[in-house]
């Protein structure tokens, strides 16, 4: 990387945050509270600003319909949009969930590429993702896998 690059990156981004509107944020922020180990550091009338001591992504919650978001979008909820957790033990965490009440939306699968997941939802529609790397079931994914020393 050249320095002009690396000057461009190490100033203009300093951390990525998942930022989604949703029609209630209580509902979204409580999911995560209680099901994932999220901590509420900020919160304000339709804002929360959720952290995790595992890992350094904080995720925003902000409520459709508020003066803060642009116009062109301010009534406009998540949609498309699913957050992923990378996970050791996902059949851990399918039966933790499960026992815990939350509705499975997507049964775990193993795709081609050596990605197994299940997916949950929030009442607010966020659709999130656990996800275990495996080595790759496919051939040509096992031949183009990044982690292929062979490349």
């Amino acid at each position: 990387m050249n320095r002009l690059t690396h000057m461009i990156f190490r100033y203009m981004t300093r951390e990525t945050t998942p930022l989604s509107g949703v029609a209630l944020c209580l509902y979204s922020s409580k999911f995560l509270m209680a099901h994932f180990k999220f901590q509420e550091k900020w919160s304000a009338d339709g804002f929360a600003y959720l952290t995790h001591r595992g890992f350094n992504m904080p995720i925003i919650f902000l409520e459709s319909g508020k003066d803060v978001l642009p116009e062109s979008i301010r009534n406009d909820t998540v949609s498309g949009v699913i957050v992923a957790f990378i996970v050791e033990e996902l059949e851990v965490e399918y039966e933790r969930l499960k026992n815990e009440g939350v509705t499975i939306t997507e049964p775990i699968r193993e795709d081609p590429w050596g990605e197994r997941l299940f997916q949950v939802t929030d009442p607010n529609g966020v659709v999130i993702q656990l996800v275990q790397w495996v080595e790759p079931s496919d051939e040509h994914y096992a031949e183009n896998n990044p982690g292929n020393q062979s490349w």
